[in-house]
């Protein structure tokens, strides 16, 4: 139902005359409140509008191709490198980071805390058939959870392995219900997954989990000056600011990139 419920969301926002700059962007900047410090303060500078509709970045770079969407704010570096080679996306701009983290029940089923790696905290989970609930819904988080499984030499199946369908809030929400696993990033787990009591259990300084948000403009849409002033709001330290100061309980939930790309095994790009 929630995956219904979003398609037919989707559908009344495209087919609706646009009102300003469409922007596609991941559930965790949108759940989290990211865009909602940002977005008000570019209107303002600029007067530009800003709709927003958040999407898995699968689903957003579709919706680029399609040239539904004016620009996007996406974290899969992956499909992101198919889709500037295939000229769906341009001009990147690299806007924050934080992390990926294994949430879950406080009680830890599986002793994922005790894990001495990413990849053993999974085997873990898998040898226990303990609960976990994956996004499945080819967003950034979804292909992360992919790799980091793949990573670990392991095809998650079977009855202890769900799929939500949803966003990342939607997906925390589930795994609070069914006592199960999943893999957050660190601003939505903050900001909803704490709330449910869901605990984070293995969140450590790791490259694997390095978690990137980029925002690209699309060529060829129908508002392409609009979308690169966004980015030109987004390249201001006054962006950055706004950026380092999302907190929560003065935890920071992102860290401001200021356009310096991560290339994992490199120092930038």
């Amino acid at each position: 139902m929630r995956g219904i419920r979003a398609a037919l969301l989707m559908a009344a926002w495209l087919s609706g005359p646009a009102l300003g700059l469409r922007l596609a962007t991941t559930t965790s900047v949108y759940d989290s409140g990211l865009l909602d410090r940002l977005l008000p303060a570019f209107t303002k500078a600029s007067g530009v509008q800003v709709e927003v509709l958040a999407v898995g970045t699968g689903q957003a770079l579709l919706l680029a191709e399609r040239k539904d969407v004016d620009a996007v704010l996406t974290h899969a570096p992956e499909l992101e490198e198919e889709a500037l080679r295939r000229g769906i996306i341009a001009e990147p701009f690299c806007l924050a980071k934080n992390s990926f983290l294994l949430v879950g029940p406080a009680g830890d089923p599986a002793g994922v805390r005790g894990a001495k790696d990413i990849r053993a905290a999974l085997r873990r989970i898998a040898q226990a058939r303990a609960l976990f609930v994956s996004r499945g819904d080819r967003s950034g988080t979804h292909l992360k959870e992919l790799a980091l499984w793949q990573a670990a030499g392991l095809t998650p199946q079977g009855d202890w392995y769900l799929e939500s369908g949803a966003g990342m809030g939607q997906t925390l929400v589930l795994a609070a219900e069914k006592g199960a696993y999943t893999l957050s990033d660190l601003a939505t787990y903050l900001t909803v997954g704490r709330k449910l009591g869901l605990v984070a259990l293995y969140a450590r300084e790791d490259p694997l989990l390095l978690n990137q948000y980029t925002y690209y403009v699309v060529p060829g849409g129908a508002r392409v000056k609009e979308a690169q002033a966004l980015r030109r709001f987004l390249a201001t330290e006054e962006a950055a600011r706004l950026v380092e100061s999302l907190k929560v309980e003065g935890q920071t939930l992102f860290q401001p990139l200021r356009g310096r790309c991560i290339i994992p095994g490199s120092g930038g790009r």
